[in-house]
């Protein structure tokens, strides 16, 4: 097996498709998955080593997949399985992976497991997902809290006892203590791979096990009266999640090529992100939502890069993102609509080490698109409460009506917007947002030490992050509105953004404001 294949997920690029909002190939509104098979040639244009596919299973869609009530097929919606093993075939010929949603933590209420659990006390999935009696005061059991906000617990009042659910009510989350739910997710895992799937990206991973006694998460007290929101170290963060995670490791670790697994992994610290490594016996790659909501600052940035690198050591390999369909796009949160910032930080995502992941038009400078609140999909909530619906949109591929993403006069399911220039007319322009992001990707692709090559920051002052990749390879980006010079390190200018010049008879580096340069020997 060659080197290239087995380290895919480490040295490549992952780029996450929301499929609702890719491609609609069957004019309905909705992007689907024969959609994602004719857009393939845009990612093989652009580098991407894989794609990790927000849930296509059958859902009711309260929380758009997320609500699961069928873990074996895929929703009509998306094409049927069919169009799913079109796709992971369609994309292997082109050298790209296909990793699944998989979403462990709850199912829909209406899965039939819980359809039968929810008919009675004695019934053979009752103990499939978490019930407990309510509480002397006939409230909620414990003070555990829903994601969405509000009590994690629903009343059942046939049965006169509480559900859980981490998430909306229509999400009720299993038991994993029971082995039988073990079992069944050992068969569900074993039926993906051998389909040909890629590996999983496992949903809220930090959560699947619960406290078996179900005590209440601490209540911190600040001062003499005021009360702050308590720890979650109970109804989520585990110890005992490490246990369901090696088992699917040794199930991974079983198929040629092993598959792999990447977690959402919302933890408190980066030495607890550590932790969902195990001793390379656990996840492959963890998301570091450290690095993807701190703010776009040299500093800011700096701080997590360096406590990630203590955290990790030289083992586990880190899994960088700054977009994605709950927390919004970079072009927005990081970038504030600015081409220039856009560009810088693709620039340092995609050459940090570890492996970058894209979401769906990111390459484009694609930017959350506002919407009032009547056009709102979403049920959940994202950071700060708000709809997650502006980070979700369609991506414009075209000019004109439908954009080239459903036909002229369909509605797409939620508005397009949010580019000033769609995907054609920036791949036809070398001097384009969506040309930079594929050559800095190529750069890295070619580039041994940017791939996969050790990593030093480097103090250059507070405006600018650099860093050092394998022992030859400088990468620096300005990450302010002021130009900047720094000692120019020894080298040739390998690429650079608009603007970045070699000063002081070429020695030094000027960075205009957002400016961006590898050097290199």
């Amino acid at each position: 097996m060659s080197e290239r294949h087995s380290t895919w997920w480490k040295d490549g690029v992952l780029y996450q498709v929301y499929p609702r909002s890719f491609q609609d190939s069957d004019g309905d509104g909705v992007g689907d998955l024969r959609g994602v098979i004719q857009r393939l040639d845009h990612l093989a244009w652009i580098g991407v080593d894989g794609i990790w596919l927000n849930p296509v299973s059958p859902s009711p869609n309260r929380d758009w997949g997320y609500d699961v009530s069928d873990y074996l097929d895929v929703g009509r919606e998306y094409g049927g399985l069919n169009a799913l093993q079109e796709l992971i075939g369609a994309a292997a010929g082109l050298g790209i992976r296909v990793v699944l949603d998989l979403v462990p933590n709850h199912t829909s209420d209406q899965h039939p497991w819980f359809v039968d659990a929810r008919s009675g006390r004695d019934a053979e999935h009752r103990d499939w997902y978490v019930w407990a009696d309510p509480a002397s005061d006939g409230g909620p059991p414990n003070n555990w809290r829903s994601s969405f906000g509000g009590p994690a617990w629903t009343l059942d009042k046939a049965s006169g006892q509480y559900y859980l659910h981490n998430f909306l009510p229509y999400q009720p989350d299993l038991n994993w203590w029971n082995e039988d739910v073990r079992v069944a997710f050992d068969h569900i895992l074993r039926t993906w791979f051998d389909r040909g799937v890629a590996g999983f990206r496992i949903d809220v991973a930090h959560a699947i096990v619960k406290d078996r006694l179900l005590r209440d998460d601490p209540v911190t007290v600040s001062g003499a009266t005021a009360i702050d929101e308590p720890p979650v170290i109970y109804s989520m963060h585990r110890p005992e999640v490490h246990d369901v995670l090696r088992r699917w490791r040794a199930i991974a670790d079983a198929y040629q090529p092993p598959r792999v697994l990447i977690g959402e992994t919302w933890v408190r610290n980066l030495p607890e992100l550590a932790s969902y490594y195990g001793e390379g016996g656990e996840l492959h790659l963890a998301f570091n939502f450290a690095f993807a909501t701190a703010p776009f600052e040299a500093s800011a940035l700096r701080a997590v890069i360096n406590a990630t690198q203590r955290a990790l050591g030289t083992h586990p390999w880190p899994l960088w993102t700054a977009s994605n369909h709950d927390i919004g796009r970079l072009a927005t949160r990081w970038a504030s609509g600015q081409e220039a910032r856009v560009r810088c930080a693709l620039f340092v995502l995609l050459l940090l080490r570890g492996t970058p992941t894209l979401y769906a038009g990111d390459e484009i400078g694609l930017e959350d698109v506002q919407m009032p609140s009547s056009r709102w999909r979403d049920e959940g909530s994202g950071p700060g409460g708000r709809s997650r619906d502006p980070g979700r949109t369609p991506i414009p591929w075209e000019p004109g009506p439908g954009n080239g993403f459903t036909p002229t006069g369909v509605e797409p399911w939620l508005p397009i917007g949010g580019v000033r220039r769609p995907v054609s007319e920036q791949r036809a322009d070398p001097n384009s947002t969506l040309v930079w992001c594929r050559n800095v990707i190529a750069l890295r692709r070619q580039t041994r030490h940017l791939a996969s090559g050790t990593q030093e920051l480097l103090d250059v002052g507070d405006d600018v992050l650099a860093w050092r990749r394998g022992h030859a390879i400088t990468v620096a980006a300005n990450l302010s509105p002021t130009t900047t010079t720094i000692a120019r390190h020894s080298g040739e200018l390998v690429l650079a953004s608009d603007g970045v010049r070699l000063a002081d008879g070429g020695d030094a580096l000027e960075l205009p404001p957002w400016g961006c340069a590898v050097v290199g020997a």
